[in-house]
């Protein structure tokens, strides 16, 4: 069985990521459009190492002809757009933040929980969620499997591809100038980005919390469990790509450090490097841009805690944390899609 599928928001970072990813995984097609914005319609995008498509306006795009729409075109777009291609029949897996909290919309990782799925009839959208959260969730599920989880303590460093094409130029100008003592334009950030941490992504909350700290803690409870506790600070760092995430966690039962190594190294998903090299003994984001694994290093005993337990997490937040864990939901999906 093949399916056609419409990539929605295919010239931006993650839809060209998610493109790629289409074809590296060989993933079942039949026929893929690149979809885009007006102004973005007849330019050229690579499928494969072969194939070139030609990208075409979503104000026109007919998605009675697909059967699952990748979406990454800004939550705006996906909030009208979405529900219009789901109400022709094709199945929406948006990578926005827009759908996430919607109680008939699964939220979902499939090395977490795949299960959430079975409600996608709902309202035919599947909701991808923030990138940090997936490489957190995708870590801790095996750890929560046998000792559960009461409480996380995250602080995050998080590229500027999180922020889209806009932000990596900044860091790359900002850089540039810094260095050759050139005026700098601080946008699309508040604040320098070069040479610099921000510790604010996504806006803030009236409890002084941003949003992007919220989503984590509602995304791991809404995915996971409920009954999980977390509090987040999330930073801004002037990396490229990769996420990386020192994350304390606190159990009902003990973990000690060799049984979540033996646990993690079994777990989906997951690549543990973790000794005490200081050269090859854990991973940073530098080494896991391209990759498809959340890595975990660093993993300890927190004293601090009865049953506590410190790691550290790092993905491609663009690949894992965006494009491949879409790919893996339609994956996922494709059984439920036999004779639809």
């Amino acid at each position: 069985m093949t399916m056609r599928v419409a990539v929605v928001g295919a010239t931006g970072n993650v839809g060209r990521e998610m493109l790629k990813t289409l074809a590296e995984r060989r993933f079942p097609v039949s026929k893929v459009h690149a979809v885009a914005s007006k102004r973005s319609a007849g330019k050229k995008v690579s499928f494969g190492e072969n194939d070139v498509l030609t990208v075409e306006d979503l104000e026109t795009f007919d998605f009675s002809t697909c059967d699952i729409g990748l979406f990454s075109p800004g939550g705006k777009v996906s909030a009208e757009y979405a529900p219009k291609a789901a109400a022709a029949g094709c199945v929406v897996i948006d990578n926005t933040s827009h759908f996430r909290m919607d109680p008939d919309i699964p939220l979902v990782v499939p090395e977490v929980n795949p299960e959430a799925l079975k409600d996608y009839k709902k309202k035919n959208i599947i909701a991808n969620p923030n990138c940090s959260t997936i490489q957190m969730v995708v870590a801790l599920k095996p750890l929560h499997d046998l000792a559960t989880i009461k409480r996380v303590v995250v602080s995050t460093y998080q590229s500027v591809s999180g922020a889209g094409r806009p932000a990596m130029d900044a860091l790359f100008s900002q850089s540039r100038n810094v260095l050759t003592h050139q005026p700098i334009e601080v946008e699309p950030f508040f604040k320098r980005i070069a040479f610099n941490v921000i510790p604010q992504i996504d806006v803030f909350m009236d409890d002084g919390f941003t949003k992007e700290e919220w989503k984590m803690r509602v995304e791991t409870q809404k995915i996971l469990d409920p009954r999980i506790e977390v509090v987040a600070t999330c930073v801004r760092v002037p990396v490229f790509v990769g996420h990386a995430e020192a994350v304390s966690v606190e159990f009902e039962r003990p973990m000690n450090p060799d049984t979540a190594r033996r646990i993690l190294k079994n777990a989906p998903g997951v690549l543990v490097v973790d000794t005490l090299d200081p050269e090859d003994g854990f991973i940073t984001p530098i080494d896991c841009a391209g990759e498809d694994a959340v890595y975990v290093s660093r993993i300890r005993k927190d004293p601090s805690v009865p049953n506590g337990l410190m790691l550290w997490i790092v993905a491609d937040n663009v690949r894992k944390g965006a494009a491949l864990n879409s790919v893996q939901i339609a994956e996922a999906l494709l059984p439920m899609l036999k004779g639809k």
